[in-house]
């Protein structure tokens, strides 16, 4: 599946990454609409992380232009009061947005967006809460199909549709599970079995150097470093990363130079993208990976 990915991410400003063919919105930051224009329409699908001003107040107006019945969905972690407060706010405000539908959702909560594909929340360890409380959320979008068992592969048509008939197409197949694309939110890396076996990893990295993480997880919520992100993905079974959420501390080149020393060091072979700070990067796949 080829998958138009546009993005903007700078920690502490802004984040949201737009999948257009999947009508897909991953996190609503500031400028969102501004930079997507009349493509912000196709939105049909919202799911944001947590609630980090950085990743939520582009909601307003995005809902302000594109509200309609039924549409946008938004969904978010269900212990975050902030939402029901914008959904209040935003339908006294703009009456004719009455039609969107707001949702909290728990851990592993399975939501369709189109007829085979599901997206899947996956707890993180962003914002610090009890195994019961929700705050924060990354997310996996997956494909479901349905395939002959392989006791039934060698048959005729006629002969499967015979088997229909007398065991029902149930017993003959089996789901099939893929996991397309996977974002993690805002995260420290903590268990990489969330973000495995995914063909596509949106991830983020806010900080370049070790000290600086261990510095500002003892006071703010936890993030994640490049090199950890990188050492994790090299153990893992996906085709595809992208990172983003980077300090505005650093540099373009700085960033760039890090990220492939790094996948010298790791012998990291699979595309990986980048999205730097303070810049939208439109279509991601379709450029030159970094490491290449």
């Amino acid at each position: 599946m080829k998958l138009t990915i546009t993005g903007y991410s700078t920690a502490l400003f802004s984040t949201w990454y737009f999948v257009e063919e999947l009508g897909l919105l991953f996190d609503a930051g500031d400028g969102i609409t501004a930079a997507l224009l009349q493509k912000a329409r196709k939105i049909d699908n919202v799911f944001i992380s947590h609630a980090d001003r950085d990743h939520l107040t582009g909601l307003l107006q995005f809902n302000q232009l594109n509200a309609r019945e039924g549409f946008p969905r938004i969904f978010y972690p269900f212990n975050s009061s902030s939402f029901p407060a914008i959904e209040t706010f935003s339908k006294n405000f703009d009456p004719h947005v009455s039609g969107t539908t707001w949702k909290g959702i728990k851990e592993n909560a399975h939501i369709q967006i189109k007829d085979d594909l599901y997206v899947q929340s996956i707890r993180n360890n962003h914002v610090p809460a009890e195994k019961d409380v929700f705050k924060s959320f990354g997310y996996q979008v997956y494909q479901v199909k349905n395939k002959l068992k392989k006791e039934y592969a060698g048959l005729s048509q006629e002969e499967i549709l015979q088997q229909i008939a007398e065991i029902g197409k149930e017993r003959m197949t089996e789901q099939i599970r893929t996991n397309i694309l996977t974002y993690s939110g805002d995260t420290p890396v903590d268990d990489p079995e969330r973000w495995n076996n995914t063909k596509i990893l949106i991830h983020e990295a806010t900080f370049l150097g070790e000290q600086e993480l261990n510095h500002a997880n003892t006071h703010r919520n936890k993030h994640s470093n490049l090199e950890q992100v990188l050492t994790m993905v090299s153990r893992l079974n996906i085709e595809t990363l992208i990172v983003g959420h980077f300090s505005s501390r650093y540099s373009n080149e700085e960033i760039d130079k890090s990220i492939k020393t790094l996948c010298d060091q790791l012998k990291i072979k699979i595309p990986v993208y980048r999205v730097l700070p303070g810049e939208v990067h439109r279509n991601i796949l379709a450029g030159e990976p970094i490491n290449k």
